[in-house]
């Protein structure tokens, strides 16, 4: 297992080591648009779960419905 983590440990400084520089530019626009992706993800998970809700329900065993029915048989 020691050998293993070595191994890696080696592995990832011998990558760097050989890295270049990227000369990458990333605009101010840039932040703005990955945070608009990371809320419009998580408001279609929203949307989504709400869609969903009662089938999850079912699935869970957690729906009204079938509790009142089982008190009613």
């Amino acid at each position: 297992m020691f050998l293993m983590k070595l191994g890696y440990f080696l592995l990832f400084f011998t990558l760097l080591a050989g890295a270049e520089p990227a000369f990458a530019y990333l605009d101010p626009g840039t932040g703005s648009m990955l945070l608009q992706v990371i809320l419009g993800g998580i408001a279609a998970i929203g949307v989504a779960l709400k869609l969903f809700w009662h089938k999850i329900r079912i699935a869970l065993g957690m729906s009204r419905h079938a509790a009142s029915e089982d008190e009613t048989a």
